[in-house]
């Protein structure tokens, strides 16, 4: 039997990148940097201004001097006109610092008048100038490939005119529900008919990878079916299947998938919930083949689906944050497999305090609206103890923020 953490190994040594593409700089948010950026020019292109006031000379300052106001200079307006000995120009900030000034007197620390201005203060050379090249140096590497990018990107990236961007590309992720108890969603279930939620859901998951959904529908308990719609799903960059992966006369998705030369590099590893989960590849596309149970799913899709996809989309930290917490209630488990307990997080006094978020039972789906964290509890050992220290499996990013 595999254990959890050599399928993830496998997993993530199976998938690589799906490509490279040019996006719109906006278009590029949230995704991952697939080159290198070097600055092509200075930041600032040159020496400005950075308050609005007056350029001077400082050898000509001191507290109480009177300077004649020669020139005024806007932002976005350049000044040949050299700044005399006692003379001073007046300038706004970011326009660039005119010849024989080497201070910027904010207006505050003045008391300009028609055409002089009076120094308050002591000035020092170079106060209040931003000199050409100070934030970013012509060459210098700025964004590094595998940067996610987010808002300082874009800006720094826009301040150099970058209007394209590369970036991996989006992975188109098939999305298959198998079974003939399935209805879809809309259609009112009869008697032993079960609305599919799982696809949704799926979908959901996806998208919040950053991914693309592709929904394929149902495949019915029969070869043929599942024989259409899985090679359908092979077409996609990234095939996820839910149910129909155990070992029932009607759990057909194995059969099939090998059938279509899909193989299969481990079923059923060391875990639960998800015991059934299968992981193969049909060439480059990944196939995760998810029990289809709803919590199973979820939780499947989480721990093995989501970082393969990241990682193909260029992700280097594809794994959610993991960090040391408590558990404030006593837990039990058979010994074997590694256990993901639904829990709910909060932080007290600095640490992480997990509170099991219901019955842990796969059927009780609303575990999953309070669950904002998985404790792993580790495959060797059956019993642990309300206070006892495990990791912790972050799934709400805004869960430090709430603290």
């Amino acid at each position: 039997m595999t254990n959890y953490e050599e399928a993830r190994r496998i997993i993530l040594e199976k998938v690589a990148p799906a490509g490279v593409e040019r996006v719109l700089l906006l278009e590029a948010v949230g995704r991952v940097l697939a080159e290198d950026f070097a600055a092509p020019k200075d930041m600032p292109r040159w020496d400005n201004s950075a308050m609005d006031g007056f350029a001077v000379r400082s050898a000509d300052c001191s507290p109480g001097v009177i300077l004649k106001v020669t020139d005024y200079i806007p932002a976005g307006v350049s000044s040949d006109d050299m700044v005399a000995p006692g003379c001073a120009a007046r300038i706004m900030t970011g326009a660039p610092i005119p010849p024989g000034a080497d201070a910027v007197v904010p207006i505050e620390e003045t008391e300009a008048g028609a055409e002089t201005v009076k120094l308050l203060h002591q000035v020092r050379k170079n106060d209040h100038i931003r000199f050409k090249g100070e934030d970013v140096a012509c060459g210098e590497p700025v964004v590094a490939k595998g940067t996610v990018i987010g808002p300082p990107q874009v800006s720094l990236l826009a301040s150099f005119s970058a209007m394209l961007v590369p970036v991996y590309r989006k992975v188109r992720v098939a999305i298959l529900s198998t079974g003939d108890e399935l209805v879809e969603v809309g259609t009112e279930p009869k008697d032993s008919q079960i609305v599919n939620s799982n696809t949704l859901a799926v979908a959901a998951a996806v998208k919040q990878c950053g991914a693309d959904p592709v929904i394929l529908g149902i495949a019915r308990d029969n070869k043929e079916s599942h024989l259409a719609l899985l090679s359908e799903g092979l077409k996609a960059d990234v095939l996820v299947t839910s149910a129909g992966v155990s070992a029932g006369d009607r759990d057909l998705v194995r059969e099939v998938l090998a059938e279509l030369g899909v193989v299969e590099q481990f079923w059923k590893p060391g875990i639960k919930p998800g015991g059934p989960t299968a992981f193969a590849l049909k060439g480059k596309v990944p196939v995760f083949s998810l029990p289809g149970n709803p919590v199973s799913t979820m939780i499947t899709f989480e721990e093995f689906a989501r970082p393969a996809i990241l990682r193909m989309m260029g992700h280097e930290k594809p794994f959610r944050r993991t960090v040391r917490g408590y558990l404030k209630e006593g837990a039990k488990k058979k010994a074997g497999k590694l256990n993901f307990l639904r829990v709910h997080v909060t932080i007290e006094d600095g640490r992480h305090i997990a509170s099991t978020s219901g019955d842990q039972n796969t059927g009780i789906l609303k575990t999953m609206l309070r669950c904002n964290a998985l404790a792993l509890l580790p495959a060797d050992r059956t019993e642990f103890k309300a206070g006892e220290e495990v990791d912790l499996h972050i799934l709400d990013q805004t869960l430090e923020m709430e603290a």
